[in-house]
């Protein structure tokens, strides 16, 4: 069959990292199988077991070059995968054929490298967050101060900025760093536990010393660079450990579709724009549209990722006991693709928001049409200062911004609530008096500083200290 009459994942072929894909690959998988088997063997033969120094020379010089042909036609003998890997590992590392996988189980191999490669999946993920909200700073700084018309319920609201608005996206990925690092820090190893949890095989390859076992255990999770293994587990870590994992990447894919979604409605009023290529067609039919593409991809690939959460949490949910094997065919879907749609996710926001377009002159417009509704209660203030009523004051200005209104959605250039109240002779205030109390810096608060503050005492800590990389972004293919 050729790649063209077989199934690819889109992930593989269209959206996720080069780093992301290799870190998720066979021969990286694979590769901490043999490294776990090196661990074991070492950390057996420090504490008496009789391993020849040969054996581990061997094993140590033949930890990535791995004959898959060879497993695979193992595995076709013994249904079993990793038992066709400890059998092809002793074909190349021939006097360590005996010691390989001595005492342990499958999940000794298959559970420690899950939990190797999702914290190295982390990190990944934490490099390209530092990225997008570096991007993001830059942008809030540029645009701190630029009024823009705020809105709750999808209603127009009191003004914004353009800058404060980007802090929100970056404050939620501010949660999401914080999160990435904790797990990071707390995740543990399954390390050492036999069978069923119970260390029954290594008490006996110990002649019933428990501090052997218990420092076999501590010594392997060294050598694989945790801090600790699980206290205790079944067959399997506990699968709530995945769970906690995918919750904290799904927050990520959350915390990205909520920004791609503003982006969106953004450019649907014209305010701001995603970046567009000069060849880049936006539909094959309307030559003349400029389609959000990326950010409608980002809220496409989020929806998967966050679907795949409660995946995990059922999966957790029927190991019965000391392990079921339900688990095992879903988790080699579930995980992996979690982390690759992630990082596509990423990747496509990095070059988002390093590209967005601001149009002025379109937000300055739309905020012109709203500001006469938001500056009532300051028009309020003048008609009582003139000598009117508060409360027929309120009246005039509920009814002229009634009609108003009415007047824009009936196709009206502009908002005339200001020409209306000044020809009422009830409400008392002059057009070039009401007209001093609609400047929209008068109506965005602290948002400038806020800008400033986030930036100084929230981001500058959080990046300092990293150095910024220069590579390439990643290319953002259709």
């Amino acid at each position: 069959m050729t790649t063209q009459t077989r199934y690819s994942s889109p992930l593989a072929e269209r959206y996720a990292s080069a780093a992301m894909l290799e870190l998720w690959s066979p021969a990286t998988r694979h590769g901490l199988w043999r490294q776990l088997w090196l661990a074991l063997a070492e950390a057996e033969k420090e504490l008496g077991v009789p391993i020849p120094d040969e054996a581990i020379a061997q094993m140590r010089a033949h930890l990535e070059d791995i004959d898959f042909d060879a497993v695979a036609a193992y595995e076709c003998r013994f249904r079993h995968d990793v038992m066709a890997h400890v059998h092809a590992f002793g074909d190349v590392a021939p006097a360590a054929r005996g010691f390989i996988h001595y005492g342990a189980t499958s999940a000794f191999v298959t559970d420690n490298a899950d939990l190797i490669l999702m914290r190295r999946g982390l990190e990944l993920l934490r490099g390209k967050l530092v990225r997008v909200l570096r991007a993001l700073a830059a942008f809030a700084r540029e645009w701190r101060a630029e009024p823009t018309l705020g809105s709750t319920h999808l209603q127009p609201a009191q003004p914004t900025t353009v800058g404060k608005r980007a802090t929100l996206w970056m404050q939620d990925l501010v949660l999401d760093v914080a999160d990435v690092d904790q797990r990071i820090a707390t995740l543990p190893c399954r390390g050492v536990k036999g069978t069923t949890g119970t260390q029954a095989s290594f008490l006996e390859i110990f002649g019933g010393d428990h501090a052997k076992v218990r420092e076999l255990d501590a010594r392997v999770a060294r050598k694989i660079a945790f801090a600790h293994s699980i206290p205790v587990s079944g067959q399997t870590y506990s699968r709530k450990l995945d769970a906690q994992v995918l919750g904290v990447v799904s927050g990520i894919a959350s915390s990205a579709m909520k920004a791609s979604g503003d982006i969106r409605m953004l450019q649907s009023v014209g305010e701001i724009e995603e970046p567009f290529e000069s060849e880049q067609i936006g539909s094959s039919a309307m030559a003349y549209k400029r389609n959000p593409m990326r950010s409608e991809r980002i809220a496409s690939l989020a929806r998967f990722v966050i679907t795949l959460e409660p995946n995990a949490n059922l999966t957790h949910g029927v190991q019965f006991f000391e392990r079921t094997l339900d688990d095992s065919a879903n988790r080699r879907l579930v995980i992996p693709e979690s982390f690759l749609a992630t990082d596509a996710i990423l990747v496509l926001m990095e070059n988002v928001v390093s590209g967005l377009e601001v149009h002025p002159a379109r937000i300055r417009r739309r905020l012109a049409d709203e500001l006469p509704f938001m500056a009532t209660e300051e028009l309020i203030v003048r008609a009582v200062r003139a000598g009117g009523d508060r409360q027929v004051a309120h009246e005039r200005i509920r009814q002229a911004s009634i009609e108003a209104a009415r007047a824009i959605k009936n196709g009206a250039e502009r908002n005339d609530l200001l020409d209306r109240l000044a020809a009422d002779a009830e409400f008392g205030v002059s057009l070039a008096d009401m007209r001093a109390a609609l400047d929209p810096k008068r109506f965005i608060g602290r948002a400038p500083e806020q800008v400033d503050e986030f930036l100084n005492d929230v981001i500058d800590p959080l990046l300092a200290g990293i150095p910024r990389i220069e590579a390439a972004a990643e290319e953002v293919r259709v």
